[in-house]
C-alpha cells in the first residue's frame, strides 16, 4: 500500500507544481476558453491543463519503475509504458483540439489510434467472461478494447462541464478501481500483489488530486480536451486491466458472481458519465442534431436548474459517483446485505440532498406569491 500511496503523492505533487506553469504558457499562446452560450463560466479561462496532468502521471510511472515492489509490473511486457504511450498520443490529440478545434471524426480516429498503441504494447482485453464463457477471438477482443477506450474517453469528455467536475469524478472512480484491484490482487497473491490496474489508478488519482486545487470553482485553469481525453483513457486502461487481466475467481464465491462482477464494476464507476452520454445522444438525435452537437441539458446543467450553486452541483455529482463506485466495489469484499443496507442509506441521503433544495425553493416562492396575493 505504501508504494502505491507514494506513487499517488508523486503524481499529485508534480501535477500541482506544473499546472501554474501550464496556465501561464496557455495564456501566452492564446489557449483560452471563451465564454460561450452553453458555458457557465463568465470570464475566459486558460486551458491545456491536461498537459500538466500528463507530466504528473509520467513522473509517477518513472518513480514507480525504480521501486522493487512494482518491478514485476514493468518487467511483464512493459504494459505501463504502453499506457503512457497511449496517454501521450491522446493528450497531444487533445492539445490540437484545444488549439484548433478538430472535427469529431478526426478525434474519434485519434482516440482509436491511442487505444491501438496501448494494445500494441499489451494493454488490451485478454478475456471477457460472460455467463461463464470467454471470448477467445483476439480480433474481437481488440475491437472491444478500442470500443472501451473510445466510449470512456467521450463519456468523461461529456461530463466535463463544471469547474472540478471531471477531475473529481474520475478521481473518485479511480479510487474505487484502486480499492477493488488492490484487495483482489492481495487476496489472489499475498506474496506479490502488485498489478498494472492498481499502479495506473494510483497515478491517475494523484494527477486528479494535484489538478483539482487549480480547477475547483472558481477555476483558474481548465483541463481542456487534453485533460478530459487523457483521464478518460487512463480510466479505460485500468478498466481493461481489471476486466481482462485480474482473475475475478480469486474472490470468494460467496461474495461475488465472478462471471459478471468484472463487467459490473466498470459500468458502476462510469455510470454518471455514461448516462449523461447516452441521454445526450438520444436527446440530440431526436432533435435532428448530431450526437456531438453541444447543448445545456447535461446532468450538471439540470442540477444548476434545480437551484444548486456551481460548487454544490459538483459536490452532488461527487456524492453520486462515490455511492455507485464504492457501493459496487464493496460487494466484492463485504457481506451482500451489509453492502446493500449501506448503499440504500447513502442513496436516500443523496436523493434528499439532490432534490431537497429545489422543493424548498419552490415552497418559498409559493409562500411568497401567496403573501403578495393576500396583500392585494
Amino acid at each position: 500500500m505504501r508504494a502505491y500511496l507514494y506513487v499517488m503523492l508523486v503524481a499529485a505533487a508534480v501535477t500541482y507544481l506544473v499546472t501554474p506553469l501550464t496556465r501561464r504558457f496557455a495564456r501566452r499562446i492564446g489557449a483560452i476558453t471563451p465564454v460561450r452560450s452553453r458555458d457557465v463560466h463568465t470570464v475566459p479561462i486558460p486551458r491545456l491543463g491536461g498537459t500538466a496532468m500528463l507530466v504528473g502521471f509520467a513522473a509517477a510511472l518513472l518513480v514507480a519503475s525504480r521501486m522493487p515492489f512494482l518491478s514485476e509490473v514493468f518487467d511483464a511486457g512493459g504494459s505501463p509504458w504502453g499506457v503512457l504511450l497511449g496517454a501521450v498520443a491522446v493528450c497531444l490529440l487533445g492539445v490540437m483540439d484545444d488549439l484548433w478545434t478538430l472535427d469529431a471524426v478526426t478525434k474519434l480516429a485519434g482516440q482509436a489510434i491511442a487505444a491501438l498503441l496501448m494494445a500494441w504494447k499489451g494493454v488490451q482485453l485478454v478475456s471477457l467472461p460472460v455467463a461463464g464463457l470467454t471470448i477467445p477471438s483476439s480480433g474481437t477482443l481488440l475491437v472491444l478494447t478500442v470500443l472501451v477506450v473510445v466510449v470512456t474517453i467521450n463519456a468523461v469528455n461529456f461530463v466535463d462541464g463544471l469547474d472540478g467536475l471531471a477531475a473529481g469524478i474520475v478521481g473518485i472512480a479511480g479510487s474505487a478501481f484502486f480499492v477493488y484491484s488492490y484487495l483482489l490482487s492481495k487476496d489472489a497473491s499475498p506474496t506479490d500483489y502488485s498489478s498494472l490496474a492498481s499502479l495506473v489508478t494510483a497515478a491517475l488519482v494523484g494527477s486528479c488530486l494535484g489538478f483539482l486545487p487549480h480547477n475547483f470553482n472558481p477555476a483558474r485553469i481548465f483541463m481542456g480536451d487534453s485533460g478530459s481525453m487523457l483521464i478518460g483513457l487512463l480510466l479505460a486502461s485500468s478498466t481493461i486491466a481489471i476486466t481482462g487481466q485480474v482473475d475475478p475467481t480469486a474472490v470468494s464465491q460467496a461474495k461475488i458472481v465472478p462471471a459478471f462482477f468484472p463487467l459490473a464494476l466498470p459500468l458502476a464507476v462510469l455510470a454518471l458519465p455514461l448516462v449523461d452520454l447516452l441521454l445526450a445522444v438520444v436527446r440530440r438525435t431526436r432533435a435532428g442534431q448530431a450526437p456531438w452537437h453541444p447543448d445545456k441539458r447535461h446532468l450538471h446543467h439540470r442540477l444548476l436548474a434545480l437551484g444548486h450553486s456551481h460548487a454544490a452541483s459538483v459536490l452532488i455529482m461527487y456524492v453520486w459517483t462515490a455511492i455507485l463506485a464504492f457501493g459496487v466495489a464493496s460487494v466484492a469484499f463485504v457481506p451482500l446485505h451489509t453492502a446493500l443496507l449501506t448503499a440504500g442509506i447513502a442513496v436516500l441521503l443523496a436523493v434528499l440532498v439532490t432534490v431537497g433544495p429545489h422543493r424548498l425553493l419552490q415552497a418559498h416562492r409559493s409562500r411568497h406569491r401567496s403573501v403578495e396575493v393576500s396583500r392585494q
